[in-house]
């Protein structure tokens, strides 16, 4: 090789090695640029700010969340998180309707920016979403024909007996039926509580779940259903709260803090009064973060 050649192949492989160095700075400033871009994505807190709408997600599932006359938000939760919001500075809010099930997907998806339904902390569910401070703890109850002529006193009755069970699809009834050993072909799933209800009514199952606010509801003055008493209660009670995308620590914050001063005042109290919540399902003080490491 002479040293024209030489120097040819070396000024071939500069060339190659600078049009490498090019491409991979481009690649990782494009990178960068993306994960800027992401860092830098409005937060709630900045929608609220300036003035943009809240879009809170919740099913028709009274008396926690369900929509009225032109889709006004009603329910215990909604009238717990509303002022909770205005606190914050929020002043226009938009509803959208779903079963539960699509809840977590369609917040994840960005359908809504929060979660408005009283939804219960569990360890599943605090992967995907960041939950506020608990608003509630409440107990579960059972629907049972009229009579409860099969003495059904608690999921292990059902169990025990072969009986067929039926909850909300998404419910933690569910996880917590299979933990006891019904088997899953008794275990029937519907979309809320007025399904689980007309469900025992049809006699297409044995009994009910759900919890206690919903299912009272459910049953109403239905002269062939009834609660069952007693109950005995499988596990602890739940603890519902409100959910958030996981990029929104900073708003989850700013709302407990929020909330903080509204929980048990005498005006929350008597907003939430005419749907049957007391001081008897008040928080009783357990953390968000030790249930979510159950």
């Amino acid at each position: 090789m002479n040293k024209s050649q030489e120097f040819d192949r070396t000024t071939s492989l500069v060339r190659r090695k600078v049009v490498q160095g090019i491409a991979a700075f481009g690649a990782m400033a494009l990178a960068f640029g993306s994960m800027a871009g992401a860092a830098w994505a409005e937060s709630l807190l900045d929608k609220i700010k300036n003035g943009e709408p809240i879009r809170i997600g919740y099913s028709n599932d009274a008396p926690w969340a369900f929509p009225g006359e032109n889709n006004e938000p009603l329910g215990i939760s909604n009238s717990v998180l509303l002022p909770v919001l205005k606190k914050m500075g929020a002043t226009k809010i938009e509803s959208v309707v779903t079963e539960w099930g699509s809840l977590i997907p369609g917040l994840q998806a960005g359908r809504f920016d929060l979660i408005a339904d009283a939804m219960y902390i569990l360890p599943a569910r605090c992967r995907n979403v960041l939950f506020t401070d608990p608003i509630a703890s409440v107990k579960q109850a059972m629907v049972v024909p009229k009579g409860n002529p099969k003495e059904v006193h608690s999921l292990e009755d059902l169990r025990d007996k072969g009986l067929t069970f039926v909850t909300g699809a998404g419910f933690d009834d569910v996880a917590l039926a299979k933990k006891l050993g019904i088997p899953d072909a008794k275990i029937m799933q519907v979309a809320g509580y007025t399904e689980i209800a007309q469900a025992v009514k049809a006699g297409r199952a044995d009994g009910g779940g759900g919890e206690y606010l919903g299912m009272k509801k459910a049953v109403g003055d239905e002269d062939r259903l009834e609660l069952a008493k007693p109950y005995i209660q499988s596990g602890k009670p739940g603890y519902p709260a409100y959910a958030f995308p996981l990029n929104e620590q900073a708003t989850v914050d700013a709302f407990n803090s929020a909330m903080k001063g509204y929980l048990r005042s005498d005006e929350m109290m008597a907003a939430v009064g005419k749907y049957g919540y007391d001081e008897t399902i008040l928080p009783d003080g357990t953390k968000t973060a030790d249930l979510c490491m159950e």
